[in-house]
């Protein structure tokens, strides 16, 4: 595969500031993370429950009311201290040459860098498109995950089989949840905030622009891109590290670049 830019992403789009380039680290609100929760995830794939949550939910569905309740009770344990939700989150000077992505810090030396791969065939995307000349990128990791597996494993220990689960989903949703909550604030502060009448589902499905991408998903698959990643970023603050694997512990946490460009969309190498 090539290096030369995909004429599916426009060069002549506004390149938008950041607001500033200081690191921010954060403790999140839980509620206002759990406004941001996405349903079908938590009951569907974690907890097994078959069909579209939406229509059960209208239809009064014995099951789902059953979850919901426990999830209730345990949304209530994470607000008593069991979960903490945190986050950390930058914009950085960005250059994209050919497949290549180059962070700065605020006197332009490189904090972070990247090769991506490039769809095969004639005009493939790459991540590096995504960049304009003098643009930023933003990174940010959130986490829900500190202390979580402890209770997780004496409940297991009690027999609490399904509060066990749940609760390791619940955190593993909350970093998730997080991680929409700061992207939305990212692209509100970056100057492209969502129109109000943006409906929830919308958001959920990314019909907003710009993008999230994370690594270990179709356009970045290598997890080793995280080691830059945490380099430029320090998420160890907030109790996030990598482990020999590049995977993130706690697991309940989730990393990615944003970028501003209205034609970014989700695509597999």
């Amino acid at each position: 595969a090539g290096t030369a830019r995909s004429s599916q992403v426009r060069v002549d789009v506004p390149v938008p500031p950041p607001p500033d380039l200081e690191r921010h680290v954060e403790t999140l609100d839980l509620d206002e993370v759990w406004e941001h929760l996405n349903p079908q995830m938590l009951y569907g794939k974690h907890l097994g429950l078959k069909g579209s949550v939406e229509r059960l939910s209208a239809a009064g569905d014995p099951k789902l009311e059953k979850l919901v309740r426990v999830i209730d009770e345990l949304k209530q344990v994470a607000r008593d201290g069991a979960m903490v939700a945190k986050a950390v989150w930058a914009f950085f000077p960005a250059r994209g040459r050919g497949n290549r992505i180059v962070l700065l810090n605020g006197v332009a030396e490189p904090v972070a860098e990247w090769e991506f791969p490039r769809q095969r065939g004639a005009d493939g995307l790459c991540l590096a498109d995504y960049v304009c000349d003098d643009d930023h990128v933003a990174l940010f990791v959130t986490t829900a995950g500190a202390g979580v597996q402890g209770r997780v494993e004496a409940w297991k220990r009690a027999g609490e089989y399904l509060k066990s689960h749940a609760f390791a989903a619940l955190a593993l949703e909350t970093a998730e949840a997080a991680a929409e909550l700061v992207h939305k604030r990212l692209r509100a502060a970056w100057g492209f905030p969502d129109p109000p009448e943006l409906a929830g589902r919308d958001v959920l499905a990314a019909r907003y622009q710009g993008k999230r991408y994370s690594f270990g998903y179709p356009a970045c698959p290598d997890l080793e891109g995280q080691r830059q990643l945490f380099a430029a970023l320090a998420p160890e603050e907030i109790g996030v590290v990598l482990t020999e694997g590049e995977m993130m512990s706690p697991e309940a946490s989730v990393s990615a670049l944003v970028f501003h460009h209205p034609d970014a969309r989700y695509f597999g190498v």
